[in-house]
Order: structure tokens, then sequence, then C-alpha cells
């Protein structure tokens, strides 16, 4: 009701209905960036291409750049560019075998590419080298990963996740999910509320990265 009131009040200012909805639109994203952050953020990806260009040519200088190698496949994993990531991230492994995080992010972008046994077996080597690398992030990836195609193993890296991040809003929507798929109502039903339960007692500045996640969790527990 209120967008329409909005659109109105736009439409009899401009008058314009194309001119108010585009308007209208740019004013529901700025206040989504602000206080709820679901929409991507567009100056964000012009640096994020601006660094990624920059990266590129200075490796074509120097090839053997390993950190220079290392930023530019996160930056790439960042824009989801797996298959772009993943050479820089295999070059980076070698030089640097025994760095838990690096394995850890090749591991994902084999499981994003569909190649889950890799993927796994990549994440599980990193989780052996340091269990609470990236704070548990690796057994949420995994448990999204296998969600449709194993929800018992799914179940399990939740499970091991949440003994690592207990106020996570994503690890009880996901769970609520795999509950969902597996007829366990009740159970999603409840996970779901203990997300947004979570979501309650956070502080301010952990809000806005578990925002999203409450905001599902909470239309699922309707």
């Amino acid at each position: 009701m209120s967008k329409f009131i909005l659109f109105s009040l736009l439409w009899w200012i401009t008058g314009s209905p194309f001119l108010a909805i585009i308007i209208l639109v740019i004013i529901l994203y700025l206040l989504d960036r602000r206080f709820i952050g679901l929409s991507p953020s567009l100056t964000k990806r012009f640096r994020l291409n601006q660094r990624i260009r920059k990266l590129k040519q200075e490796l074509a200088v120097n090839p053997h750049h390993t950190s220079g190698k290392l930023e530019l496949a996160r930056l790439l994993l960042e824009k989801g560019r797996y298959h772009e990531a993943m050479p820089y991230l295999q070059s980076a492994l070698e030089k640097m075998p025994d760095t838990p995080e690096v394995r850890y992010e090749l591991g994902l972008c084999r499981l994003k590419l569909g190649d889950l046994e890799q993927g796994e077996q990549e994440i599980t080597g990193a989780l052996e080298q340091n269990p609470k690398v990236r704070y548990g992030e690796p057994y949420l990836r995994l448990a999204e990963a296998f969600s449709r195609k194993d929800t018992t193993k799914a179940l399990h890296y939740l499970e091991q996740f949440q003994k690592i991040q207990y106020s996570s809003c994503e690890a009880f929507y996901r769970l609520g999910k795999l509950y969902q798929q597996l007829g366990r109502r009740s159970e999603a039903r409840q996970a779901f509320k203990e997300a947004v339960e979570i979501y309650r007692g956070l502080p301010k500045y952990k809000r806005r990265t578990e925002r999203r996640w409450a905001l599902l969790a909470a239309l699922k527990a309707r």
C-alpha cells in the first residue's frame, strides 16, 4: 500500500508513470542497500572488475607473483567465475601446500563446478589441516552442495558447522530447508524460527550479513 502511495506521488510530481517507476526502483534499491542488503552493490561490481583487470595486467608482466594470483582467484570466486579462478588457486597451492584456506577455496571451486567428490576431498583436507578454517564456513558450503544429492551428509556437515558457529542464521535456514526436503515439517519450522531468534540476539554489526537469511527464514516460519 505504501509503495502504491509513493508511486502515485511520484507520478503526480513527474507527470510520467515511466519516470515514476524508475525513481521508485532507485529509491527501493537505495533503501535495500542501506538497511537490508538483498540486492547486489553496483559500485562494488565495478570496483571488482577494475581490480581484476589490473591484476591480470600485473600477472602478464610477472606470472610468478603468487600473492597476485591468490588475490585474483579470490576476486574471481567472489564474482562466481569458478573456471577462471581454479588455475590460479592450483598454482598458489603448489607454492603454499600447507595453507588450508587456499585448499578450501580450490575445493569450493570444484563444488561450484559440480565436481562434488573432488571438492569434498579438497575441503576435508583443508579441515584436517585446520578444523576452524574460515570459522567453519567449509562445513556450510559442503552442506549446501550436498543438500539435494545426499541429505544425510548435508545434515552431518551442518551439525559440524553449528558446533563452531552456533549463531549463524544461514546455518539454521539451510537446516530448515533440508528438513523440508526430508518431509520433517515441524523440525523445519523450528529451524526457521531459530534463525529468526538468533538474528534478534545478534549485535548490530553482525546483523547486516545475516539479515538476508533471517528474512528468508521468517517467510518460511509462517
